[in-house]
């Protein structure tokens, strides 16, 4: 919980009693490695904050193959932005998962019961946001080789946490260039 609290608190104020209440509204629960937070078709309404664990946001492309979009590790949310709308992605576990979770419902409470709940919670958002910009806008435009010293650059913690088949498929390449890369690299 306190993991939760002083993300918050990065984005905002809480006293005491708000604290309280965040508290005893999250439910900790575990996630086993490969399985599934939400699935596309399937409305994901819960906001989840990751405690321990990876995670990685795919999609089938209009041929059928899998591809990573994100990842999203420790200290960070995974949310569905459109309530109550289907899920367009799939969010797995790639290692086994300590989360919390809040309901619809819970969220909700804390949105009318805290002032400014709201306000830290958008700039959450925006901050995640910028950050998935800031990640993916260098892969678009920059050869293979660069494209990965970039992801180890802003994904330091996860290169030896994620599966290469899983990062070649973020990167946009296959599997056995990855392969080359990582020998010529180290």
């Amino acid at each position: 919980m306190e993991k939760l609290i002083a993300y918050l608190l990065q984005f905002g104020t809480l006293n005491h009693r708000e604290i309280k209440l965040i508290s005893e509204r999250a439910m900790e629960t575990e996630l086993l490695k490969d399985a599934y937070l939400a699935e596309a078709g399937k409305v994901f309404n819960q906001v989840v904050f990751v405690l321990e664990g990876v995670f990685r946001i795919c999609y089938y492309n209009d041929k059928g193959d899998e591809v990573t979009k994100y990842f999203v590790d420790e200290n960070h949310m995974v949310a569905n932005p459109y309530q109550d709308e289907q899920f367009t992605e799939y969010v797995q576990a790639i290692t086994d998962c300590r989360l919390l979770v809040f309901s619809k419902e819970q969220w909700k409470e804390l949105s009318e019961t805290i002032p400014g709940w709201d306000s830290m919670i958008n700039k959450i958002f925006q901050s995640a946001l910028m950050e998935k910009v800031d990640r993916r806008s260098a892969l678009v435009s920059e050869d293979a080789t660069t494209r990965y010293l970039t992801f180890l650059e802003k994904f330091p913690a996860l290169v030896n946490r994620v599966p290469l088949s899983y990062i070649a498929s973020y990167l946009g390449i296959t599997q056995q260039s990855l392969s080359r890369i990582r020998k010529n690299v180290h």
